[in-house]
């Protein structure tokens, strides 16, 4: 229990008191001013107090505005046969003789309670089947959310959402409301609800995200582990991460403490204003630790519009499978810096193949924005309007030229613009032995059986081949994007790269899991 300084108990006046008269007479015993002594009596204080920030206006501005989602989904009946979830040597409940002693016993006890011709026996009327009814709701999952409109408009993150049929809001003040799911994005991992209430809500905006500096003071604002209402602080500690959750990863990453329940709640800066959506932790044990990840408001803010419009998010669709731009592959292409997205093949019928874009090219500008990376692309080509029309910059045969390419909308069975993670694998099909060593890259090779391409018959694992990952089975369909049938098409084009001084050439390989451009030196022989 605390105590205020006019409630001090008597023991504890004495010990200071004492304390006091302590000190004062050994400063006398060794020549100190009695002036000096009366001092220690005295409180102390700071001159000038360092000031610290508060968050205590932020909170109590936005809190109100802030909201525990809970997510009830519909249980399935734990049996359609009548047999009330017991199986009794293929046979259900209802199967065992009237006489059998566990019927008798469920009788006498209370159990199941079961229909019947009668024969003296009480029975109760009941529904169809017993245990959890087909439609029951019960609770799943619970996060949080924040009202963006008046209206009832509320935020929250799809994986809280996902698997729910009921949905509830309790604000701040304890007041429950009844939700309805308006649209939701998996591929953001978010999702908007809708409160009907004749009310005004508290709600809150967006912040322009690119103002915001790694280092700045954020408040999170939640119901983790259920305990509504609960705010953290720390501050913006990385921009453009990547945790590998789907193509349009760009989160946020903050060190406030975030837990789970957390998920779908706001990040606010110290103007009130929504810098992210908490959505993911870094987490060994499961509690925080630090880190943990928000979905910036710029991304968030155009999916929510098109889910409040439509209740789906409409995304431009390049139609080009893509990887990254190695060192070695801007080496081996002519390219200064090691940035792009390398279109390792364009789909058939899709945007970039309908104007111009092929295999080989890479991608370094989009309406004049440079892109460092194909998840870069990804990500601006998916805030395009399907129908608009968009300027490609693509590097081709050593020189740089631009498509205009109509964007297409990404359907809903496709990924728009992705990185290609395919390794390769290794197959047991053995080829003739007519094979022609290229020894200065470390595989011998045969024409394939198709005409396309060559076929890797083995692989010498101390090459540089071996360690780019080429196995025996995959085929060598081009050599700085040209078309190679034979040993000798494939000395041609290194040949040709040597008298333009590349020390690297870009050699696709396709496999069973698909399609790969490699980089390899060929400054030997």
């Amino acid at each position: 229990m605390t105590t205020n300084a006019s409630k001090r108990s008597p023991f504890k006046m004495v010990l200071q008191t004492s304390a006091v008269a302590g000190i004062a007479a050994v400063m006398l015993a060794t020549g100190i001013p009695a002036a000096v002594t009366s001092s220690f009596a005295e409180p102390v204080k700071v001159a000038t107090p360092q000031q610290v920030p508060s968050f205590a206006d932020v909170v109590s501005a936005v809190s109100p505005a802030v909201v525990s989602v809970r997510v009830e989904s519909r249980v399935k009946p734990v049996s359609d046969d009548g047999s009330y979830g017991f199986d009794f040597g293929g046979r259900g409940f209802d199967q065992l003789p009237d006489d059998h002693p566990l019927k008798r016993f469920f009788r006498e006890f209370g159990g199941p309670e079961m229909r019947g011709d009668g024969g003296g026996e009480r029975h109760a009327e009941r529904g169809p089947k017993a245990g959890p009814r087909e439609g029951r709701l019960r609770p799943t999952a619970q996060g949080s959310g924040f009202f963006i409109s008046e209206d009832g408009y509320i935020v929250t993150n799809n994986h809280v959402v996902s698997d729910g049929s009921a949905f509830k809001v309790v604000m701040n003040d304890g007041t429950e409301y009844d939700a309805k799911l308006v649209g939701r994005d998996s591929r953001t991992d978010l999702a908007v609800l809708k409160v009907d209430a004749k009310r005004k809500f508290t709600y809150v905006s967006f912040a322009d995200d690119s103002k915001v500096r790694v280092g700045d003071w954020v408040v999170a604002v939640g119901n983790p582990f259920g305990l509504g209402g609960t705010v953290t602080a720390g501050i913006i500690s990385a921009f453009g991460r990547d945790i590998g959750s789907g193509p349009y990863d760009d989160y946020i990453q903050v060190d406030a403490a975030v837990n789970r329940g957390n998920s779908g709640g706001p990040t606010f800066d110290l103007e009130g204003q929504v810098v992210g959506i908490n959505t993911a932790i870094f987490s060994p044990s499961g509690g925080s630790v630090g880190i943990a990840f928000a979905i910036p408001a710029s991304v968030a803010k155009s999916v929510v519009e098109d889910l409040i419009k439509d209740g789906s998010v409409s995304r431009g669709w390049l139609g080009v499978q893509i990887q990254p731009v190695t060192q070695d592959i801007a080496e081996s292409l002519g390219l200064s810096e090691a940035k792009g997205a390398l279109v390792v093949e364009p789909q058939a019928g899709s945007p970039g193949e309908k104007a111009g874009i092929e295999k080989g090219d890479v991608v370094t500008a989009l309406n004049g924005e440079e892109i460092a990376s194909p998840r870069e692309l990804a990500r601006k080509v998916a805030l395009l309007r399907a129908g608009s029309e968009a300027d490609v910059t693509i590097w081709r045969n050593g020189k740089s030229e631009t498509k205009k390419v109509t964007i297409g909308a990404l359907p809903a069975d496709e990924k728009q613009a992705s990185a290609n993670d395919n390794d390769g694998a290794e197959t047991e099909t053995q080829q003739p032995a007519s094979e022609k060593a290229l020894a200065d890259l470390g595989v011998t090779v045969t024409p394939s059986d198709d005409g396309t391409g060559l076929k890797i018959a083995s692989v010498d694992p101390d090459s540089d081949a071996s360690d780019k990952g080429l196995k025996q089975g995959e085929t060598i369909v081009t050599v700085n994007n040209q078309t190679v049938k034979s040993a000798d098409d494939v000395a041609k084009v290194l040949d040709a790269a040597r008298k333009d001084g590349r020390t690297k050439a870009l050699f696709q390989i396709q496999s069973e899991s698909g399609s790969r451009f490699v980089a390899l030196p060929i400054n030997q022989g």
